[in-house]
């Protein structure tokens, strides 16, 4: 067997220069796979560690299309290679692989291909020399299939989509851009799914540092288009030293938002949340349920942009005295009857204090240990802008301690894993959160706030002439919701 898998080592061209005694050492490493009927081999978008030579059988390869449906872009059969590049880093499966009846594989894994590497120098650098040469003539045959066939619409990828987005910016689209989406986030690990694309589209939890801005150059990436408000996310840095522009949304809803962060301070004070589960369970008792009148109460506001205006009203409506903390005063709340303070005053006076400023340097952990403590005992807290505003830590222990009366969260610091994902069948493994997720005057919601009809059709249609305008030709201060790039 030794022999055959050489033979069909030496007629691909990543290995085809190579002698017996070097492609021996690659199939000492190899070790056997059997697959029945229909077993799936890998999916498109996980990460790939290895790679895979057909012996017997066939392979159906799958490639998700634009509408979700798989089709079948090719079939592997005896002798033939997959997964080549996954020897040399981690990038996320280009397609889905099925066996097709009886199939017999041979694998190597990644980590045994780099100790083999590391161990044997002469074969290191023959293969770095053909991998160099192979990718030339790949990257000549894409740009050769991308200048003749190619669809001549910009091509957009939306990453972390999910089937609500994906229906709102199909509809809204039209036939105006190539749309393809992933329910995978933007990270180091799917980067390569960008490839073909000008443009991408991404969320607040897509993790745009320096090796994705990296990435995204190298596929031909050139715009960063975000649906949202926020770019913490983004190495800005980054994205002007090699080229890219980045657009936002800077405000798709601010009624949406300011509603929710009301919404959970009218829950977390009449307890909404702890009857309906009561009810449930047939107690109809009202025990510890008691709250307070709304009307007459103080609740400090920090930050007065779009969404804090639209707070402000609202709790202006419901008769509260209401403290506003911002850069510069604003006139026409003033006019309404909310009052300008500092922050130690704000603190001190609140009953309940919420949360409308972007996360910046100056903000991170604007709420902790510190301001805490000047805090009135029993307070509550609202946060529906960004969870690194809010120390974790610091207000676990306000809670255990009794000094913060209620919390309602619509974000958190480490979010990015959970927050828009199903973990009904599995372990919260975030120990901070399964922690926060016990206190009976703690509720959490998964970054929902925005979440109107409205707010999502203003999404989309920023985020598609944001795109119109940069394809157009407007770049920098041209862009009416470009971000400045430091």
């Amino acid at each position: 067997m030794s022999a055959e898998l050489i033979n069909f080592l030496k007629k691909e061209p990543l290995f085809s220069s190579l002698n017996d005694e070097a492609l021996q050492l690659v199939v000492d490493q190899m070790r056997p796979v059997h697959l029945a009927e229909g077993e799936l081999l890998c999916r498109e978008g996980e990460p790939g560690d290895r790679m895979y030579l057909v012996a017997s059988g066939e392979i159906r390869v799958l490639k998700r299309g634009g509408d979700r449906v798989d089709v079948e872009i090719a079939v592997l059969k005896s002798g033939e290679l997959a997964g080549m590049m996954s020897l040399l880093r981690r990038d996320p499966r280009s397609a889905t692989m099925i066996a097709s009846g009886a199939v017999e594989l041979w694998e190597i894994t990644s980590d045994t291909f780099h100790k083999l590497l590391a161990e044997h120098a002469g074969f290191a650098q023959h293969l770095i020399a053909e991998l160099s040469k192979y990718l030339r003539v790949q990257a000549a045959r894409v740009a050769d299939l991308q200048s003749s066939t190619r669809d001549p619409r910009l091509h957009l990828a939306v990453f972390d989509s999910k089937p609500y987005m994906e229906e709102i910016l199909r509809k809204q689209n039209a036939d105006r851009f190539a749309l393809k989406f992933f329910e995978a986030k933007l990270t180091p690990e799917t980067v390569s799914l960008a490839a073909g694309n000008q443009a991408v589209c991404v969320f607040v939890n897509d993790r745009l540092n320096e090796d994705v801005i990296v990435g995204l150059k190298q596929s031909g990436v050139e715009l960063i288009a975000l649906r949202c408000a926020g770019f913490n996310n983004v190495d800005l840095a980054a994205c002007r030293r090699y080229g890219l522009s980045v657009v936002r949304v800077p405000a798709y809803s601010p009624y949406a938002v300011a509603e929710h962060s009301v919404a959970l301070m009218l829950a977390l004070n009449r307890h909404t949340h702890q009857a309906y589960n009561r009810i449930r369970d047939g107690n109809f008792s009202l025990n510890n349920l008691v709250g307070f009148d709304m009307f007459g109460k103080t609740v400090g506001v920090i930050g007065a942009g779009k969404i804090g205006r639209c707070a402000v009203d609202i709790l202006l409506g419901f008769g509260c005295r209401v403290l506003i903390y911002n850069r510069s005063s604003v006139p026409e709340l003033a006019a309404k009857g909310a009052v300008f303070v500092d922050l130690d005053t704000l603190y001190r006076e609140a009953d309940i204090i919420s949360l409308y400023v972007p996360l910046t340097p100056e903000t991170r952990h604007l709420i902790g240990q510190e301001s805490l403590r000047k805090m009135k005992r029993g307070v509550m807290l609202i946060n529906t802008s960004r969870g690194a505003l809010v120390d974790t830590q610091a207000l676990i222990k306000g809670l255990v301690e009794g000094h913060i009366g209620s919390a309602g969260l619509d974000v958190y610091e480490e979010e990015g894993q959970y927050f828009f994902e199903d973990y009904s069948a599995s372990i919260v493994t975030d120990d901070v959160l399964a922690r926060l997720m016990t206190f009976n005057n703690v509720l959490i919601t998964s970054h929902m706030a925005f979440l109107t009809r409205e707010a999502l059709t203003n999404i989309a249609d920023t985020t598609l002439d944001n795109v119109q305008e940069w394809l157009e030709g407007k770049r920098g201060k041209g862009l009416t919701n470009g971000v400045e790039l430091p």
